[in-house]
């Protein structure tokens, strides 16, 4: 890897979307509730930063109703995965040559 931080994805560089993605990469989806509490922020940060994965197309989103309530969940894509790792894979990289 010639230049890892070319690897680096900045829409992964926020510690909020970092951690939205590691859940849902974990799990096959997760309610925004769930995820709002896991990543401990308010509900308009938690809407803004999964507006930011959605647009680029990190995530999916599903809305329903449950006992007439409704409920948003989310899922990480293929598209999502690959950046994901890519990013990781980076980090690593970084991490590994700090120990030389």
């Amino acid at each position: 890897m010639k230049n890892p931080f070319e690897h680096l994805d900045r829409v992964l560089e926020h510690r909020v979307r970092l951690q939205i993605m590691s859940v849902l990469i974990a799990n096959e989806s997760y309610d925004f509730n769930s995820l709002k509490e896991i990543v401990s922020v308010t509900d308009g940060s938690m809407a803004s930063h999964m507006k930011a994965l959605e647009k680029e197309k990190y995530i999916s989103v599903s809305k329903s109703f449950i006992e007439r309530k409704p409920n948003t969940r989310y899922k990480i894509t293929l598209q999502g995965r690959n950046v994901f790792k890519r990013h990781l894979d980076a980090l690593e990289y970084l991490i590994k040559q700090q120990k030389r």
